[in-house]
């Protein structure tokens, strides 16, 4: 395909993207198809000689479009916010059109240095001091097991230049809330401490936040049975509740061990944004690294995640590799982005948070950040005033959790009713929430945060809810 030809097909996907998004709150919400149902609708060998755009396109509308559940819908409430604004879509169109090779400066200067810029931005827009250097990763997945990696070099002196974890005497602990994000255990199993060595902090009712009397009662314990903490995880905004491990008390309890602190920050990041909102935050700045994902509420495509460090010199002594075929006589002069993660090769990822924050503007973003606020609180005052229905913790950000009492009061069948309603909700195809335990039993997520979702949006939803646990019992 040569730029002619890309010219004239441009035009036409890009008039679909835009068809879509302007029909999409008429589409079901969630996806009715079967499992292997796509696959059957789609040939099973490659094609030999070339298509045709318009075949592409009738599959788009035939296969694909019926496959998904649609984030950008205006009543999807389901997860969490997964926006991916417009503007920030053009960004994504330039970083693939471009095509940079990201590998080291001197491959696309433009690549680390917009990056460096854009990240910065972040950091001021967010209120963090300047001592904070980031960079861009695919997810707060990846962060996670980075900060824990550089945590166990840390404390094992750099054991990975030596023996491992293997040669290790003491055996390395990390903690993090009960209600942590479970890519927190999965970057702890990865990164090599072991099952064993994992420590799920109790919670503090009614807020579910990390009990950091029980996290110094642990930390003391394994210090003293001859294991090194070398890490914390504070979890700033829960994915069930939203809740705020209490960030400078955590600091606190970890710097007496000489551990490491990450915030893991994935979809409450966004918050930072807004002044009144950074007391959720207190205690920050003592951190060691931090992680938000601007690809959930704030509206960059998918895989822009911010990964910041107050002392990048660290993560580079664990990240770096000096191949002969990648050095010049320019490192130590330049960032090099390959030496802050872990791949090499890497996509122009800033250009799409570069277009938001160019094309939207602050105050547009912390204009709807506000909005979302304010109608999740709206509606945890419908939830609360209604016969049957409780809120089960307290509205820190945009998530309202829900729980609805049947009709007879049984509690033995209070978690089947509940399922029960919220699967009806799905089904309907005219909004989609998501079931999560907490406390034991089932309770639904109302995350109210998606691009295009309005107050309207969110009292169609009640009223639907309240419709389908009626019909429930």
């Amino acid at each position: 395909m040569g730029p002619e030809e890309f010219r004239r097909a441009g035009h036409e996907l890009v008039d679909w993207v835009a068809d879509y998004r302007a029909r999409v709150a008429g589409l079901p919400v969630r996806s009715g198809v079967a499992p292997g149902e796509v696959m059957g609708a789609l040939p099973a060998h490659p094609p030999e000689v070339a298509e045709p755009l318009e075949a592409l396109i009738a599959d788009l509308d035939r296969v694909i479009v019926p496959g998904l559940t649609h984030a950008q819908h205006p009543r999807n409430f389901a997860w969490f916010p997964s926006n991916a604004s417009l503007s920030s879509v053009l960004g994504d169109i330039l970083a693939a059109g471009i095509g940079a090779l990201g590998i080291t400066w001197q491959s696309a200067p433009a690549l680390t240095e917009l990056e460096q810029v854009v990240c910065d931005w972040a950091r001021q827009l967010c209120g963090l001091s300047d001592r904070w250097k980031g960079t861009i990763y695919d997810g707060a997945s990846i962060a996670s097991l980075v900060a824990l990696l550089v945590a166990r070099e840390s404390a094992s002196g750099n054991s990975q230049r030596a023996g491992g974890l293997q040669g290790e005497k003491r055996p390395l602990t990390v903690y993090c809330s009960a209600e942590a994000h479970s890519s927190v255990t999965k970057a702890a199993l990865l990164a090599g401490y072991g099952a064993g060595n994992l420590r799920l902090v109790p919670v503090k009712k009614p807020g579910h936040e990390m009990d950091v009397t029980a996290l110094a009662a642990l930390m003391a314990d394994d210090a003293a049975s001859g294991r090194r903490p070398a890490a914390v995880v504070a979890t700033a905004g829960t994915t069930a509740t939203t809740a705020f491990d209490p960030i400078a008390d955590v600091c606190q309890v970890a710097e007496r061990h000489g551990a490491l602190v990450h915030v893991d920050a994935a979809m409450a990041g966004s918050a930072l944004l807004l002044p009144e909102c950074r007391d959720l935050f207190d205690g920050i700045e003592g951190a060691d690294s931090i992680s938000w994902n601007p690809h959930k509420w704030l509206g960059s495509v998918l895989e822009t995640s911010l990964y910041y460090v107050r002392h990048p010199e660290i993560l580079v002594s664990v990240m770096a590799t000096d191949p002969s075929y990648l050095r010049s006589s320019l490192d130590g002069a330049v960032v090099q982005y390959r030496d802050w993660g872990l791949p090499l090769g890497r996509r122009f990822r800033a250009l799409k948070l570069w277009a938001l924050f160019r094309l939207e503007g602050a105050e547009a973003l912390r204009a709807r950040l506000r909005r979302d606020l304010a109608n999740a609180r709206r509606f945890a005052a419908l939830v609360e005033a209604a016969p049957g229905w409780s809120v089960l913790a307290p509205v820190e950000l945009q998530t309202v959790c829900v729980l609805h009492t049947p009709r007879d009061g049984d509690a033995g069948r209070l978690d089947p009713h509940t399922l029960a309603w919220c699967e009806a909700v799905n089904a309907s195809g005219l909004a989609h929430v998501t079931p999560a335990i907490l406390d034991g039993r089932w309770m639904v997520r109302v995350s109210i945060g998606a691009e295009p979702t309005e107050w309207a949006d969110v009292v169609a939803l009640w009223e639907l809810m309240q419709e389908k646990a009626a019909a429930a019992g």
